[in-house]
């Protein structure tokens, strides 16, 4: 039964979506609106405050429930193959997520369709005139994901393991779609494409296939399952915190490693996907990519270096903890004050403002508006340089953890030692030499270096992961790995991690935005409502707080909800029950 009514619930809301888009083409192409229904607004609140909300809402749930089935997906693949029934359970406690998550996500999903419709009519029915050929594309993939997500949950155990994986892939592959068909939507409010001067649709594969269109869909996926991964790990610790027995608590400590893990090496290329993104605006307009980078958003990339530096820091401390439940890592832990000191500096470098707000006597001390020391740091080839040494240095407390409990027994250890060294000296002092190089050199040619910059980096990262799984093929064991055996302190970490994840996540979504400044759609559909103007960053920042305080009390409801699948059933007093607890093999899944 309660299957049933999660599933019919699913369905309404798709209907409700389905509704709400033949309501859209019904005002586009029926009689024209008034000028003053435009914008309709609220009494107690500003409407675009409210939109901002459930879609920035609707976005962090979106990632959560696309990220989860690609781990979870992997996860049971590598149980299936290895026959290790640890994986099997990981994967499942990380489904149980999902099931209320999904209900979350397509409600807000029509929250803002039906806000749009009725905040911003004249702009709904432009969009559904140039996108209305997506729309039941994007309903019938939204009723298909309801029933492969519902079917892959629920037939935990029930189908073979061949049929349980197709259906996990075709979770996977129907919501990436979903996500690409979004992306469209939002991309050409950014660079619109496809239509005449009067903002008419000339082609819609051009409309969709915009500038950003494809650079925005490989961030956001990398970035999902960064989140995915965070918001995974949390849980993960929010369930070893209240562990009772060092089971749990062993069991716990491996959930949080996995979504940590996930995140880190989706964290790890996130910035290379964001420099693309970042080249395809400038490639579209100059002047977008100067907003975005040198004008009115500057002063917010600070923050976000701030942030997404303290998610390198956190996720570094958190290795550095677990080496706590690996015996042989104390001989790495000499090392880990150098990794620290190396991530300090690049922090700090990245942090770095070109220019400082400063009052006239400030400016009058320093000769001008930019400090005579701090400049330098402030331009773009010491910030690609800082980033790429932080990526390295991350790698470097990832390798030391692997290689904890391990000693190479093959001759030629010392050797493959000694070349993995050569590789990250030769490739810090290339990516250093062009970060100074490019003070030198004009700006065209300064934006050039950050490829092979970030190509050296990866070459790095690949080929040492390739000499170390060669280098301790058969190697010798220190001892096992005490799951459970970490402080509690590491657990904190993960929540600080899917916390900054999220803030960093809604701030950026606000940037992505507001760099359109005074016009819907960049170029075409000017805004002329109130809310015409960029909201300052102290404004933003408050407003994506509270967003974010929202997003983490749902996260919660998720999280003590997802936990009453694995516990016992209430019984009246006098009759006696055996009891068993939620099993990957389907037993309890209500």
């Amino acid at each position: 039964m309660i299957r049933r009514v999660k599933l019919l619930r699913a369905l309404l809301t798709g209907l409700i979506i389905l509704v709400a888009c033949a309501l859209g083409g019904e005002l586009a192409w029926g009689a024209p609106q008034e000028a003053s229904q435009d914008y309709r607004a609220l009494p107690f609140m500003s409407s675009r405050v409210l939109m901002w909300a459930v879609a920035e809402l609707h976005l962090m749930f979106a990632a959560f429930v696309l990220a989860v089935p690609i781990f979870a997906l992997v996860l049971e693949y590598i149980g299936y193959k290895t026959g290790d029934k640890r994986f099997d359970q990981l994967a499942y406690d990380f489904t149980k997520l999902l099931s209320v998550s999904f209900s979350f996500t397509a409600t807000l999903g029509a929250l803002l369709t039906f806000g749009l419709l009725v905040f911003y009519p004249t702009l709904a029915q432009y969009l559904v005139k140039i996108f209305s050929w997506t729309f039941l594309p994007y309903v019938l993939l939204f009723f298909l994901e309801a029933i492969f997500l519902y079917s892959y949950y629920y037939g935990w155990g029930k189908f073979s393991p061949r049929v349980h994986l197709f259906l996990g892939l075709m979770l996977n592959i129907v919501g990436t779609a979903i996500m690409f068909i979004a992306n469209a939507w939002l991309t050409f409010m950014n660079t619109p494409s496809g239509i005449d001067e009067l903002g008419n649709l000339t082609n819609i594969w051009e409309a969709i296939n915009n500038y950003i269109w494809m650079p925005i869909n490989i961030h956001r996926l990398i970035a999902n399952v960064a989140f995915g991964g965070a918001i995974g790990a949390a849980y993960g610790a929010y369930k070893f915190l209240g562990a009772r027995t060092s089971e749990e608590r062993a069991h716990y400590d491996w959930m949080g490693y996995v979504g940590i893990f996930v995140a880190i090496c989706a964290l790890l290329p996130l910035p290379f996907a964001g420099y693309w993104l970042g080249v395809e605006i400038y490639a579209y307009d100059q002047s977008l990519g100067i907003t975005l980078m040198g004008g009115t958003f500057s002063w917010l990339f600070i923050v976000q270096a701030v942030l997404i530096g303290n998610l390198f820091l956190a996720a570094n401390y958190y290795l550095w903890l677990s080496m706590a439940r690996i015996p042989g890592a104390e001989r790495f832990r000499r090392f880990i004050k150098y990794l620290l000191m190396v991530i300090t500096v690049c922090f700090i470098v990245w942090a770095t403002p070109h220019s400082l707000v400063a009052t006239v006597e400030e400016a009058r001390a320093m000769g001008g508006s930019h400090h005579p020391i701090l400049n330098v740091l402030g331009v773009m080839s010491a910030k690609n340089t800082a980033v790429n040494l932080l990526i390295l240095t991350t790698y470097v407390s990832f390798l030391l953890y692997r290689r904890a409990n391990k000693e190479a027994t093959v001759s030629w250890a010392r050797t493959g030692n000694w070349v993995q060294f050569g590789i990250f000296a030769a490739v810090v002092i290339y990516v250093v030499f062009l970060g100074v190089y490019g003070y030198f050199v004009d700006a065209q040619t300064r934006i050039g270096l950050s490829r092979p910059q970030v190509l050296s980096v990866l070459f790095a990262m690949i080929s040492v992961t390739v000499i170390d799984i060669l280098l301790l093929k058969n190697a010798k064991s220190r001892g096992e790995i005490v799951w459970g055996k970490i402080p509690n302190r590491a657990q904190y970490a993960l929540f600080f991690l899917a916390i900054t994840f999220t803030w960093l996540m809604g701030l950026m979504g606000y940037v992505r935005a507001g760099m359109r400044q005074h016009w819907h759609v960049y170029g075409v559909m000017r805004d002329t409502s109130v809310d015409a103007f960029t909201p300052t960053l102290g404004y933003a920042g408050m407003v994506v707080s509270v967003i974010v305080i929202i997003f983490f009390l749902l996260i919660a409801v998720v999280f003590f909800l997802s936990g009453l699948s694995g516990q016992k059933n209430w019984v009246p007093k006098g009759k006696k029950q055996w009891f068993k607890r939620t099993a990957p093999s389907g037993t309890d899944t209500g």
